[in-house]
């Protein structure tokens, strides 16, 4: 067979035979090693009986044409684990073009059945860039105009319904050919199907389209937040509008995934967040070395839960007075580097059978040098009655000035409570909080220390290659993860439950906090100079000619500096003549040239 007959080229890059293959150059498909493989959960397909690959009449042409993305170090970590799809042709994430046009499902069944996907940390993948790709399939639809909607959210529901029913009417072929679907198919399309024994399972990706998948990963209350490792519209992050160079920035993104994460990015963030840890979780248990989670950690039934967070972020400003004033000359913004990542590293987590403890038994637990991770029913006193800093926010969220606040905290607050006021905490003894209830767990350690570290050492590459894509998705993913923790909505499958952990990230928000108020009490010791604004990990200076408050370690946690302005007399007069905390958060907006105050 010639492979250069009307059949064949109508096929595009289907049924070539062994000899156009060999001319085609195509790399075989990465296997993973048999741990690998028994890993994911998720079966390797079983060998392919043909050695036939998809081509197309240019396939001899394709041979002698140079890499499309050359000029980039070869990178084949994401090779035989995700392809990509334009328009045009097909390629591996390193870049090596395998066939023509996809225009058919029939094509799209026979592509993902001669590429043999394995599975790296998540399902195989099959990304399709360009908007002309997925119309080429029938996956077509006219989201309307922003204008015609009164609320955004009306415009993504109903083009996120029109793309389900869109790509389900294309897919009969697929299901024809022994293909079963994982839920309703939209900007993602799972796909599962039966090979003998094993189980081959395959995500195809629609990224024009990933705007209608909404969750909090992706800000849609802020317009257009970061996608994934798509990147960020607004950030200037996303990929090229070009098929060919958003096709070559992918395959980089997914190489550079699979090489530093250790798996294919998730659709969301926070899932690709859920992947890293899993694949630690799987060598944990293969080695029997390490703190293996097994099950979800919910808040336990509780009387009096706080309403929304158990462990609300800081949020706070003052209206600055004469000594804030005097001699100021600069507006500054210090930040916690990677806040959530260096709290997820350092603290010790519960996990398995938790236990509650009322009267004397709770009082007597968190009276011990070291109380066992969980949450305590405790008595805020008034924070009017204490010698507290006039000048940072009261040591709580929940805690009121004039009255006590009966409510759960953290042990992390516990603990923050009774630290010295000098280290931003209350100075208290634990009699004062009047603990009556506690739930504690038996078991606890650094659950999420190698998770944390994964990360860490991914962002320091992505720091000093300067390759800010890859660090914006790195804080993505772990804000998105530890963010989602507190959602069992998110978790529902039998072998995600373990990721719903709400005390877990109500610990890492507390921390964070506490960590804040130690380093706001140092700098007003060191420099006299107070914060006039709080908000989650970032907290805001009215400072003088040459002070400098940030920290200079590199080290996750410590103060980095996130925005300065030199002050004009026009700025000061606004910050002086505010008489309200709206006022002044106008007034810093206005300084920084904002439409809002930003918080982070």
């Amino acid at each position: 067979m010639s492979g250069h007959d009307s059949n064949a080229d109508q096929f595009a890059l289907f049924g070539m035979a062994e000899d156009d293959h060999e001319a085609a150059a195509t790399p075989e498909p990465e296997q993973p090693s048999a741990p690998e493989a028994a890993a994911t959960n998720e079966p390797e397909p079983e060998a392919n009986t043909t050695s036939e690959s998809p081509d197309d009449a240019a396939t001899d042409d394709a041979a002698q044409r140079p890499n499309p993305w050359e000029s980039l170090p070869v990178t084949t970590d994401a090779d035989g684990h995700a392809l990509i799809v334009t328009a045009e042709a097909t390629y591996s994430p390193s870049g090596a073009r395998l066939t023509g046009p996809v225009d058919t499902i029939d094509k799209l069944d026979k592509l993902i059945h001669w590429a043999a996907l394995t599975p790296h940390g998540l399902t195989a993948q099959v990304w399709f860039v360009g908007i002309d790709s997925c119309a080429r399939l029938g996956w077509e639809i006219d989201p309307g105009s922003e204008d015609d909607v009164d609320d955004l959210e009306q415009l993504r529901r109903r083009a996120a319904a029109d793309l389900t029913q869109a790509v389900a009417a294309t897919l009969p072929p697929l299901i024809a050919a022994g293909w079963e679907l994982r839920g309703d198919p939209g900007f993602v399309v799972h796909l599962k199907r039966q090979i003998g024994k094993a189980t081959q399972m395959v995500d195809l990706i629609l990224e024009p389209y990933v705007w209608t998948y909404w969750n909090k990963d992706f800000g849609w209350g802020n317009r257009v937040g970061d996608m994934g490792i798509l990147g960020s519209p607004a950030a200037g992050t996303y990929l090229p509008d070009e098929d060919l160079p958003a096709a070559r920035e992918l395959g980089r993104r997914l190489a550079w995934s699979a090489r530093h994460l250790g798996t294919l990015p998730g659709p969301t963030p926070a899932r690709t967040g859920a992947a890293i840890l899993d694949k630690i979780r799987r060598e944990r248990t293969q080695t029997g070395k390490g703190i293996v989670v097994t099950a979800a950690g919910p808040v336990p039934p509780i009387d009096g839960a706080p309403r929304g967070d158990l462990e609300p972020a800081a949020g706070w400003s003052r209206m600055p007075d004469d000594d804030d004033l005097d001699g100021v000359s600069q507006l500054v913004t210090i930040d916690q580097r990677a806040a959530y990542l260096a709290s997820a590293g350092m603290l010790s987590f519960g996990y398995g059978r938790v236990r509650n403890l009322v009267g004397a038994d709770a009082a007597g637990a968190a009276a011990t040098e070291k109380p066992a991770f969980g949450i305590w029913r405790v008595t805020l006193p008034a924070a009017g009655q204490y010698a507290l800093p006039e000048k940072l926010p009261l040591p709580h969220p929940a805690m009121l000035h004039d009255q006590p606040v009966r409510t759960w905290i953290t042990t992390v607050s516990l603990e923050g409570l009774c630290a010295p006021v000098a280290d931003g905490g209350m100075g208290l003894d634990v009699d004062d909080l009047d603990v009556t209830d506690a739930w504690v767990y038996e078991e606890q350690g650094r659950a999420l220390d190698k998770w944390a570290k994964v990360l860490r050492e991914a962002r320091t590459v992505a720091d000093s290659t300067g390759d800010v894509a890859m660090k914006r998705f790195l804080g993505a993913c772990y804000k998105g993860y530890v963010g989602r923790m507190v959602n069992p909505d998110m978790w529902t499958a039998t072998r995600m439950q373990h990721h719903h952990q709400p005390l877990w990230r109500a610990a890492i928000m507390a921390h964070c906090r506490w960590r804040g108020r130690r380093v706001a009490m140092r700098i007003a010791r060191e420099t006299g100079r107070w914060p006039i604004r709080t908000m989650t990990d970032s907290w805001v200076y009215l400072l003088g000619e040459g002070q400098d408050i940030a920290d200079d370690s590199a080290a996750l946690g410590k103060m980095t500096l996130e925005k300065q302005v030199e002050l004009t007399d026009e700025m000061i007069l606004a910050f002086a003549a505010a008489e309200t905390t709206h006022e002044v958060r106008l007034a810093i907006a206005g300084a920084y040239g904002t439409d809002t105050d930003e918080g982070e």
